[in-house]
């Protein structure tokens, strides 16, 4: 059984892609027809590509890798943030700033000061500075955790990342293929198909739409999750009779000691 439906893709506004006039030819074969200088997305190849990408996301997570969501455009702001949140991954919805996965360890560096800010006004260091210097600081805070808030736990690199509308996050897509970390993406007529690992066809422009298919890869996390702490307890099961079976031939062979097998030296 397909991830989504037909009639969900349609309700959503999937199927819109851009005017005519502004098109990637090699989108040719995601294009079902034209209409009234649109053109409509073939939602068959749609829906068996959504299950190809939702299968993969999943298999990333299950074996213990992140997913990196990216979105920047007002459209995607908020689906990008709470899908991320509500899957328990990590996301950029704000400007992609050059370097945050080629420059991963400069971007970590940031995210440390970030959390020094914070504990400092925890502690209440800022009760004893001056208005001017506190105000600064809090401003370095709120600049921090608004473009870097979203990655703040990443700790390594992710094993996937996300994106609504490669064209317009071209730079995230550009790092993430240099570092050949893949990619799943929301692929308008107007994008390039070819710098896509996971291509979804379809509307990023509707917040509907991106709404749906965002919620489709949280959800993907989310069965992959699963699938990891099914794992874990998997192995540590056969942890645990692996020690025990050891524990039994330990025994056994206490009990085949005979005394005679033990000499008196003296």
């Amino acid at each position: 059984m397909a991830i989504v439906s037909m009639k969900q893709l349609l309700e959503a506004g999937v199927h819109f892609g851009h005017q005519t006039r502004r098109w990637n030819p090699k989108m040719k074969e995601y294009i079902f027809t034209e209409r009234n200088g649109i053109y409509i997305i073939d939602l068959q190849k749609t829906v068996r590509l959504i299950d190809v990408a939702y299968n993969f996301i999943k298999e990333v997570v299950a074996n213990g890798e992140s997913v990196l969501f990216v979105g920047t455009k007002k459209q995607a702001y908020e689906a990008i943030r709470e899908e991320a949140q509500r899957c328990g991954m990590f996301y950029v919805n704000e400007r992609w700033l050059g370097g945050m996965l080629t420059n991963f360890t400069t971007i970590r560096s940031r995210v440390q000061r970030l959390k020094e800010l914070e504990k400092m006004e925890e502690e209440g260091a800022y009760e004893v500075l001056p208005k001017k210097e506190v105000l600064g600081l809090r401003k370095e805070h709120e600049k921090l955790q608004r473009f870097l808030g979203g990655i703040r736990d990443m700790d390594r690199l992710p094993g996937a990342v996300f994106v609504v509308d490669p064209r317009k996050e071209r730079i995230a897509v550009a790092e993430a293929r240099k570092l050949r970390i893949p990619i799943v993406a929301i692929v308008d007529t107007n994008c390039d198909p070819d710098e896509i690992d996971y291509v979804i066809p379809g509307n990023d422009d509707a917040i509907r739409a991106i709404r749906l298919l965002t919620g489709i890869i949280a959800d993907a996390v989310i069965e992959g999750k699963e699938g990891q702490q099914g794992m874990e307890a998997a192995l540590a099961e056969e942890q645990a009779e692996a020690e025990l079976d050891a524990e039994v031939d330990v025994e056994v062979d206490a009990e085949d000691l005979d005394d005679e097998d033990y000499e008196d030296e003296e």
